[in-house]
């Protein structure tokens, strides 16, 4: 099916993710359960280079990945720009 998210695990150094297609609101609890199943202190990466569009609230849930830890590798410019907003010069916006 067309636009939907593909998620691909692996675990050689640390576990990865590597996401490809859109991110929706509907994919954020799927992506939250698949993270929060993973070992305590293990090192996550979440591999954005294959993501063609994301939503507002797939944004805020990278940015509150990435403020606990969680390596986003391959983060498309505009995605980054965009969490960089969301961040803000005083931490994420609520």
């Amino acid at each position: 099916m067309i636009g939907m998210l593909n998620i691909q695990r692996s675990a050689d150094e640390g576990v990865a993710f590597f996401l490809s297609g859109r991110i929706e609101i509907d994919d954020v609890p799927e992506l939250e359960r698949l993270l929060s199943l993973e070992a305590s202190g293990e090192a996550l990466v979440l591999d954005l280079g294959n993501v063609t569009l994301i939503s507002r609230d797939a944004v805020k849930f990278l940015t509150r990945c990435e403020e606990d830890g969680i390596k986003l590798k391959s983060c498309p410019a505009y995605i980054r720009e965009w969490i960089d907003a969301e961040k803000g010069p005083n931490g994420p916006r609520t």
